[in-house]
């Protein structure tokens, strides 16, 4: 039996999910084709060219899962909704059979006594959306708040609390900047737009919401950044990448303005993309809370070549995920006790909606046990210094398709044989049943 955590009272247990990463079913009951369908079709986009088009098979198999989250005992599912199921063209003619499956989905983890937390954007935007400009079209923001009042109107009389953007820095990054996910285009600083747009459509979408009578919470991947040296270079460069990594999708939010990105030669208005009004519309999004997804810190170090003003600078001396990632646990408490410095009283509570890291292949995945366990024990350290943190929801329930990597990393609690689709729960499934079981206990002593 795990040792309890010193977590407040009414701490929720959650695990989490993506739609794209887990349902399958891409050509079925008239969803149209994401971003995701058309770059995983590209020959080397994504490794040994996996692809979601079957995934989990969570479109058909979602009462076995939800069954294996009955028995972990949760207090909420984390998971998103799918806009080209329920949209398949981004706009128009919504499609009714998108809409049913996310009914039932509901329905069926609130009979299970399982809170629903959903997601109204996991990266898997409508491809139709995109060939008009995507997120640099500032279109989207719009067509995304009339996608929310379509899944907000059906399933709204079931869910308390809905997340509007997951990771919006990564999307940004990965996919508009870099390449290396979908849509798949390398802009670099001429992204920055998306990143805008991405919040005017939180804001949008969070005053439709609130008219509703709904919480928002945004779930944003954030990072302790640690310069190399004390260095005033490499301070410098650190300050810039935490404006950008951090800052650029917290400051709007919680402050109202953006933050200075000069070192990157860009102003405040992101290349033209700000209007007149945007940021009071998205500062009085009134975020319930502010959803933080955690992996591990960055160290930045000073620029050796041209083009950006920093430089990412290995963690050493730290175990690695079998993903390459640096294992931090107290960076997840840094990472609170910076965000309540920054923010102060204008920081909303907090859940953790991520956290978790890749295993090899084994169902005695005693690594997974150790990370949660000791991010738990950082958590708990945080909240004893005076954080409110909410919850947590361990990233993921099983193991699916983890983006440009294809099936080659598994985070999940339960193993998938994706031949199979059988479903084997882990060692750390059972260890994190049982904590969440001391836990509940506890709340009736």
């Amino acid at each position: 039996m795990p040792d309890r955590f010193d977590l407040p009272a009414g701490f929720r247990w959650g695990v989490a999910t993506a739609a794209y990463q887990i349902e399958g079913a891409v050509k079925e009951d008239g969803r149209g084709p994401s971003v995701w369908d058309v770059f995983a079709a590209r020959p080397g986009a994504v490794r040994d060219g996996h692809t979601g088009a079957v995934a989990c098979d969570h479109y058909h198999r979602y009462p076995e899962d939800i069954a294996l989250m009955k028995d972990l005992g949760l207090d909420g599912y984390r998971f998103s909704i799918a806009w080209p199921r329920v949209l398949p063209t981004g706009a128009g003619a919504v499609n009714p059979a998108g809409l049913a499956f996310y009914d039932r989905l509901v329905d069926a983890l609130l009979e299970a006594g399982i809170t629903p937390l959903p997601t109204l954007f996991h990266w898997d935007l409508p491809q139709a959306l995109e060939d008009e400009g995507g997120w640099l079209n500032r279109d989207t923001a719009h067509r995304f708040a009339d996608y929310t009042a379509v899944v907000a109107d059906r399933l709204g009389d079931r869910i308390p609390a809905w997340i509007t953007l997951n990771e919006p820095f990564v999307h940004m990054v990965y996919g508009y900047a870099l390449g290396i996910h979908a849509p798949g285009r390398a802009l670099m600083l001429d992204a920055l737009p998306a990143a805008h747009h991405q919040l005017l459509g939180h804001g949008l979408a969070a005053s439709l919401l609130h008219e509703r009578g709904h919480d928002v919470l945004i779930a944003n991947n954030l990072t302790p950044v640690r310069p190399a040296s004390p260095s005033p270079e490499d301070l410098a460069a650190a300050t810039a990448y935490d404006a950008l990594h951090n800052r650029l999708f917290t400051d709007p939010l919680l402050l109202g303005r953006y933050p200075d990105l000069s070192a990157f030669g860009v102003a405040d208005d992101l290349h033209g993309a700000v209007r007149p009004g945007d940021l009071d519309l998205i500062a009085c999004s009134r975020l319930a809370g502010l959803g933080v997804n955690y992996y591990n810190p960055t160290r930045i170090a000073a620029p050796t070549d041209p083009g950006l003003p920093f430089a990412e600078a290995p963690i050493d001396g730290v175990p690695r995920t079998a993903f390459g990632w640096p294992v931090v646990p107290d960076g997840l408490r840094e990472l609170l006790a910076g965000l309540r410095d920054r923010y102060g009283a204008a920081l909303p509570p907090i859940t953790i909606t991520e956290n978790g890291c890749s295993t090899t292949d084994d169902l005695d995945d005693q690594a997974r046990i150790t990370y949660l366990a000791s991010h738990l024990d950082a958590l708990a350290t945080a909240t004893t210094e005076g954080i409110d943190v909410r919850g947590y929801y361990t990233w993921s329930l099983m193991d699916n398709f983890e983006w440009a990597e294809g099936y080659h990393q598994r985070f999940g609690l339960v193993h998938v044989d994706f031949e199979t689709q059988a479903r084997t729960p882990k060692a750390s499934y059972a260890w994190y049943r049982d904590l969440i079981a001391v836990h509940q206990a506890s709340r009736r002593e």
